[in-house]
């Protein structure tokens, strides 16, 4: 059996508003798989629901072939599935290390803590520096690095990761997906919800991409990296008009 991710046909209302209407893609085991979108296209809903947040209305998700849609996110982690949400949500007047520990709410085997937090300081050696910190005091790319820190704590197969660039500075991003890749390398599955195109693009193997709650296209990621008319289409960048001589 393959740690393979499969969303059919995925739908979230939340009432009466859709928050995703049509979404399927798949996730194999070793790969990257990058989630692009403007705003409101559905990504954040979608890794809510694989992560057990919120409940599909219609369609399916299923990880190692069993459908886990309908399960609450307390089960879903121990199967191998960690989500580090967007906007971080940690609890800022705990520590660093007490943040990360809460990670661990679902490893039966508590011998192993002390590992799992040495992995994830050599990971993050910066949250080594501020262990005994309150999390509302840290930068806002210390507070990405926490929330990816409590992700892996939990031992995912599989790590979800909900617009891990958001509002950093650029030197800040460079270092977190230079890290990325470590993981990926290490032999982490990786799925990236992302609106910086450029960034998920180079690090991907493959993408797909959401509109208004619908996947609408999908590919190698380096072919949708060099299609002009993906890129402006579908995902909103311009392209450099080519000089004629």
């Amino acid at each position: 059996m393959t740690d393979r991710l499969r969303v059919t046909n995925l739908e979230v209302r939340y009432g009466d508003l859709v928050g995703v209407a049509d979404v399927s893609f798949e996730v194999a085991e070793g790969s990257v798989v990058a989630l692009l979108g403007s705003n409101g296209a559905g990504k954040t809903t979608t890794l809510n629901a694989i992560a057990g947040l919120v409940k599909p209305s219609r369609g399916t998700i299923e990880w190692r072939g069993e459908d886990i849609g309908r399960l609450p996110a307390y089960a879903i982690v121990p199967k191998g599935l960690a989500l580090s949400p967007e906007g971080w949500r940690l609890f800022v007047g705990q520590t660093v290390e007490q943040n990360l520990r809460l990670g661990t709410a679902t490893v039966r085997d508590k011998a192993r803590v002390p590992a799992l937090l040495d992995r994830v300081y050599t990971t993050f050696p910066r949250l080594a520096e501020r262990r005994k910190q309150r999390a509302g005091t840290l930068s806002g790319g210390e507070r990405q690095m926490l929330a990816m820190g409590r992700a892996l704590m939990s031992e995912p197969r599989l790590l979800l990761l909900d617009e891990p660039s958001l509002g950093l500075a650029p030197a800040i991003v460079d270092t977190l997906y230079e890290t990325l890749e470590r993981l990926h390398q290490d032999g982490l599955t990786l799925l990236l919800a992302e609106q910086s195109v450029s960034l998920a693009l180079e690090v991907a193997d493959h993408a797909y991409v959401l509109q208004t709650g619908r996947t609408v296209l999908d590919g190698p990621a380096e072919a949708l990296q060099h299609d002009a008319q993906v890129q402006e289409i579908y995902l909103g960048t311009k392209t450099k008009p080519v000089m004629e001589h």
